[in-house]
């Protein structure tokens, strides 16, 4: 592509900040870069026509973990470890709220359940019996338990008559979020380029050259978000991780409220619209889900319609109206990888599931490491 003179002047010339990918991480990245620098020429490059990844595909859900969840992050992690992640997916998802506003967003403070089906006694035995252990952990943060129990009161086909409840989780609209945030961006000067993908980059002593599918130029500091897609870019240990998830057309006098964790949260569903959006099954197939390809396959969806029949709607005629997937970045750890890779070269990547809550916070940490 021959770009004109006023495209190179105007978009691509006296680049100081390039950040690549237009995801909660990139956008809030630009945000505090702006804040603390005005006068900056911060530019975002997206592959997509939307933000690709997970951003604008996730269930909404304004969560830190449920309790099984929880206690299988100490199998792996030290209790020290745990709190910490807590305490930044709760902070963060603050954050999230105080940067555009619980109406902006539609946040909804229904609370999180976890369910467990009539089968599955070791989970439900596990969890009885580690509440108050988690809840003493948690009791520094939050002042007060965080996990209680609540009946199934036959809402539920096959569960357990105990429902884990968290009061501190909510709900978002994914949609309304990431619009108000390319708004804010966009107002505070940030420009976007979409459909825009950097094949390569070089790092020279103060800049750095980027080649996309269209153009190259040069910026002063370059900035790698692109989560599940970061290992196209750098030499980090980060795997992508499909979700499917489908939505029902409405229901009418749908009673579901809440955000609710199935199976140690490889299932996840929600209302929404008088809608149940459900998503999960990644667990089915780690490794055919272990892609950078969107799509559906027919085991996994399959597996989420019985579901929605056999459990969550056992008396309810309900259709499907969509189906989508979004690709998420995870690693043998859930700490994501935030830092300095070269002279001008950084990234913020590998959110582990957890972007909504965590993502606000570190695109304000990637702002403040970058000089």
């Amino acid at each position: 592509m021959n770009l004109s003179y006023w495209e190179i002047k105007s978009w691509l010339t006296n680049v100081d900040y390039t950040i690549v990918g237009s995801g909660i991480v990139g956008l809030n990245c630009a945000l505090h870069l702006k804040l603390r620098y005005p006068k900056a020429n911060v530019l975002i490059l997206e592959k997509g026509i939307l933000p690709q990844g997970a951003s604008t595909k996730n269930a909404g859900f304004a969560c830190f973990g449920s309790l099984s969840e929880i206690i299988d992050d100490l199998e792996n992690h030290t209790e020290d470890e745990v709190l910490r992640l807590i305490e930044k997916r709760y902070n963060g998802l603050e954050l999230l709220r105080e940067t555009l506003g619980d109406k902006a967003i539609d946040y909804k403070k229904w609370g999180g359940f976890e369910l467990f089906t009539e089968q599955d006694d070791d989970l439900y035995d596990k969890c009885l019996k580690h509440q108050e252990k988690i809840n003493k952990l948690l009791h520094p943060f939050f002042k007060t338990d965080v996990f209680s129990w609540q009946s199934n009161n036959c809402v539920f086909n096959n569960i357990k008559s105990k429902i884990s409840f968290n009061r501190f989780e909510g709900q978002i609209d994914t949609g309304k979020m990431m619009a108000t945030l390319l708004q804010k961006v966009q107002i505070a000067g940030v420009r976007i380029l979409n459909n825009c993908l950097v094949n390569s980059y070089s790092e020279d002593l103060d800049s750095v050259k980027i080649k996309t599918e269209h153009f190259e130029y040069s910026t002063s500091k370059l900035i790698i978000t692109t989560n599940g897609f970061a290992s196209e870019l750098i030499g980090q240990s980060i795997k992508p991780a499909r979700a499917q998830v489908l939505i029902t057309k409405p229901i009418d006098e749908l009673h579901i409220k809440g955000t609710f964790h199935l199976d140690r949260g490889y299932y996840y569903f929600r209302n929404i619209d008088n809608r149940i959006l459900l998503g999960g099954g990644r667990h089915l197939d780690f490794k055919g889900e272990e892609t950078t390809e969107f799509g559906e396959t027919q085991m996994i969806q399959s597996k989420l319609e019985e579901l929605l029949q056999t459990i969550i709607l056992p008396n309810e005629i309900f259709e499907i109206d969509h189906r989508w997937s979004g690709i998420m970045g995870i690693g043998e750890q859930k700490k994501a990888i935030v830092k300095q890779l070269g002279n001008n070269l950084y990234c913020g990547v590998r959110l582990g599931g957890m972007g909504v809550a965590i993502g606000s916070l570190i695109g304000k940490e990637l702002a403040h490491l970058i000089e």
